[in-house]
């Protein structure tokens, strides 16, 4: 291919103009042909392209890390650093030539244009900003400028959260890239993720996941501009400075175009501007872009070609040979340049690179790219320990190599670890795919191959996990793509609620709690396709609730009412305690009238639980109803739920009612059972604001005096204060009744009954409190002289009030005197009997 072609073209213009279409379709029609692309992602893309038309037989790969070279392959889609030189062939085109400007790599294009032809045809595609250098360096190219195929337009600056949808947005740092997918993710559904560094197996998965539009945006560097053909309608700039790998510079018009240009594919029109952090796009830098203006180039890197390897320092001295001619420049030393002027300063490998045949090994070794970029010694070494293995054996140790490449085969770390083992791979992939350097090299180039779609699934997946919610994206394309129609939707048996195959949250009572995991936009967008879901959900649920049997509702202490485990209203105080008002809880989801429904179901329930439980006051009530006697005390008792405080005017005889107590109060005893005396706990809790409390085990009969209870809440629960302890109104009103008939019977005293103070569960010298809050006085016992022997004399019992022993026998019931054996017997009787005197057992009387 040295020598000028009959027929040399170059089609320049702007982005999406259809050069490289073209350039394709010329290929394909010639017997042969080489095609050079500048990444090795559009080689791949290419290749499969080619191989979809003329057959896995006749098409070939060849980049630094792959090679694929059917015995009959005719097509080839190559890197242009990895182009074939010594194949004859009648067509050759490369790719985005105008980055023979390129500082790092420019050299290698530039090299291309003046030396590659092919035997019938050569075409050149770029930017139109060269062509006054391919008129001057190449004066027999016919030059075809191609008008982009739709208009570009600038639409301003825009926040991330509103771009539209089919957007990409550019970076310039890895670290960017993360930050702006991770927000796109929260808040638009997540995207897709595209870098250089990607393997070519991940770059596709990733563009997949955009083409097929499982998410709307794309996040990327300026790899982006290289010929990714995307359908990107527009580009979002989060910057307009790049690390160049040398400095920090502001982008080049020219750079800015490349890339904005990805938006708008064939005749769709494409927009562009700033969004993120980055600040509104100069006007002068928009007006160029719009009108493709752009300077031309003025000057193109060159290294030379023609090389010496009669020694080490003369094919130094070839390589910074100066430029032949005007437009030629010298770029930045590229990666094997330092490499080899690192390793001739090591005099071993001077003294092996002896000869042309090793000076040749040398270069060869020192042109191995470096993917990693770890800024250190490294890659130097691996190329001298290269070259040394070669130059002494001829081959590369199979262990080694086989080593080397399982080192890297893992897939455990994070999204960096993973792409930096990539890059890894892709050394070894370039090495073995050398056939002169390994032993068996098709079986290494698959292992590398096997290893690298492994870690490149594995990084698929990661970016997936971390920058892509399915759901969130997928629902909003739906919302947007159905407006006004059904959503494909479901309530599981749990509640779940699925919408287009997607779990979105559950259903609690009838409200929807959306998923945890979504927030911001996101939450905000299932809640909108939640409520399209429940609309004809939540009428049907209303209708279960309605049909439920009370076993299934249930009512908590924080006066909340459940159903299915989930709380649909709460309590609050009514007009009355017996009737506490309902309050269905807020819900998105209920109308008016649903939430009707709700409450009068929850009002039914808590009723019944009411009649049900407070039977026997309700019974009193009525019963009282129809006679005037004790209407006021039984109001009373209504108010009390089966509780009353005595009054002096209390006067029950002849009322159809049976009450007990009278002293300290009156009371309903089936009222101080555990049921009632649980609910009338939840009934005042509530009138105080309170949660219900715990009850004593019905067991119990005395209290400490200390409890968490408002004031006038033990006394409303039926519990008296009885110096330092708490007494259950029933056993207070038993045991006064029970004095009162003693000291009645024994003429005003009795002796203390034995044993009263551990039954109170007491102290001996707190017992005269508790009595006297029962209306009972203690008289210590007399002192007897030294002519009267006899036992201890136990204290003696006396009322309070003698003349006012309210008990049984004011309510017409005549009280029983004591047994003979009872221990309510006088002082006289006790001193005359001359007896032991029984020891006193209170409760002797009846029960």
């Amino acid at each position: 291919m040295q020598g000028f072609a009959p027929r040399v073209k170059a089609v320049l213009g702007p982005t999406n103009t259809g050069k490289t279409h073209l350039a394709m379709e010329r290929m394909l029609a010639h017997a042969s042909g080489i095609i050079g692309f500048p990444l090795r992602l559009l080689a791949r893309e290419n290749y499969d392209r080619m191989v979809a038309s003329k057959g896995a037989r006749y098409v070939g790969l060849i980049t630094g890390e792959e090679k694929i070279i059917p015995p009959d392959a005719r097509w080839f889609a190559c890197t242009v650093e990895a182009m074939p030189l010594d194949r004859h062939v009648e067509f050759v085109a490369v790719d985005e030539i105008q980055l023979c400007a390129d500082p790092d790599r420019g050299h290698i294009f530039t090299d291309r244009l003046l030396r590659a032809r092919g035997m019938v045809e050569t075409m050149f595609m770029g930017a139109e900003t060269i062509r006054p250098l391919i008129q001057r360096l190449v004066p027999d190219a016919v030059i075809e400028t191609r008008p982009r195929l739709s208009r570009l337009y600038h639409a301003g600056p825009a926040k991330l959260t509103r771009l539209p949808p089919r957007s990409a947005v550019v970076a310039f740092s890895a670290a960017e890239v993360y930050a702006i997918a991770e927000m796109i993710r929260r808040r638009r559904g997540g995207c897709a993720v595209v870098m250089g560094r990607l393997s070519p197996r991940t770059r596709n998965a990733q563009v997949a996941l955009y083409q097929e539009k499982e998410v709307d945006f794309l996040v990327a560097t300026d790899a982006i501009g290289m010929g990714l053909n995307m359908d990107v309608d527009h580009v979002g700039f989060a910057g307009i400075s790049k690390f160049d790998g040398h400095r920090l510079r502001r982008l080049t018009a020219p750079e800015a175009a490349q890339i904005a240009g990805r938006a708008g594919r064939g005749m769709r029109d494409g927009s562009f501007g700033s969004t993120a952090d980055c600040p509104p796009l100069p006007d002068e830098l928009v007006r160029a872009v719009e009108t493709h203006d752009f300077d031309a180039i003025e000057q193109i890197c060159w290294r030379n070609s023609d090389l010496d390897f009669s020694s080490v320092d003369a094919l130094l001295g070839s390589l910074l040979a100066p430029p032949p001619r005007r437009g030629l420049v010298r770029g930045n030393d590229a990666s094997d340049l330092e490499t080899l002027t690192t390793l001739a300063r090591d005099a071993d490998i001077r003294a092996k690179a002896q000869g042309r045949r090793r000076v040749r090994l040398l270069w060869d070794a020192c042109q191995i790219p470096d993917f990693r970029k770890i800024a250190d010694d490294s890659h130097a070494a691996l190329c001298a320990r290269i070259f040394n293995h070669v130059a002494d054996t001829g081959h590369l140790p199979v262990d080694w190599i086989g080593g080397q490449i399982d080192r890297l085969a893992k897939i455990e770390g994070d999204i960096d670890t993973l792409m930096q083992r990539l890059s890894g791979v892709r050394v070894w992939s370039y090495i073995v795919a050398r056939d002169d350097w390994v032993r068996d090299a098709a079986h290494w180039q698959a292992r590398a191959r096997a290893v690298e779609d492994m870690i490149s699934d594995s990084l698929h997946e990661k970016l997936m996990h971390r920058f892509v919610d399915r759901r969130a994206a997928l629902l909003m394309r739906r919302l947007e793509e159905r407006e006004g129609q059904e959503l494909l939707s479901a309530v599981t048996a749990r509640g779940e609620v699925v919408v287009e195959g997607h779990s979105v949250g559950h259903v609690a009572g009838f409200s929807f709690l959306p998923d945890p995991a979504a927030v911001g936009d996101e939450r905000r967008m299932v809640m909108r396709a939640a409520r399209r879901a429940l609309g004809e959900e939540m009428p049907r649920r209303v209708g279960r609730f309605e049909a439920a049997p009370d076993t299934e509702i249930a009512r908590t202490p924080q006066h909340r009412l459940m159903w299915q485990g989930q709380e649909v209203a709460r309590l609050r105080p009514g007009h009355s305690v017996l009737r506490p008002m309902v309050e269905v809880i807020a819900s998105d989801f209920l109308d008016g009238p649903l939430r009707e429904r709700v409450r009068r179901r929850c009002q039914a329930f808590v009723d019944a639980e009411i009649a049900t439980v407070f039977a026997p006051l309700f019974s009193a009530l009525e019963a009282g109803r129809t006679s005037p006697r004790g209407r006021g005390l039984l109001h009373r008792l209504g108010e009390g739920m089966g509780i009353a405080r005595a009054e002096a005017e209390d006067s029950p005889a002849g009322s159809p009612v049976r009450l007990a107590g009278g002293g300290l109060a009156w009371f309903l005893p089936a009222m101080m059972k555990p049921g009632p005396m649980a609910l009338r706990a939840a009934l005042l809790a509530l009138g105080h604001g309170i949660a219900a409390p715990a009850l004593p085990l019905p067991s119990l009969t005395a209290l400490p005096v200390e409890q968490p209870w408002p004031t006038g809440f033990a006394a409303a629960l039926g519990w008296i204060t009885a110096g330092p302890i708490l007494l259950r109104l029933d056993v207070a009103e038993k045991l006064a009744e029970e004095l009162r008939r003693g000291t009645r019977a024994l003429g005003g005293r009795m002796l203390l009954p034995r044993g009263l103070a551990s039954r109170l569960s007491v102290k001996g010298d707190a017992l005269p409190m508790v009595l006297r809050s029962l209306g009972f006085r203690l008289i210590p016992a007399p002192s007897l002289g030294p002519q009267e022997y006899g036992p201890p004399v136990p204290p003696m019992l006396a009322p309070l009030n003698p003349g006012r022993m309210r008990g049984k026998a004011e309510t017409g019931q005549k009280p029983k005197p004591p047994r003979p054996d009872s221990p309510f017997a006088t002082l006289a009787n006790y001193r005359g009997s001359g007896a032991k005197f029984p020891a006193a057992k209170l409760g002797a009387g009846r029960r």
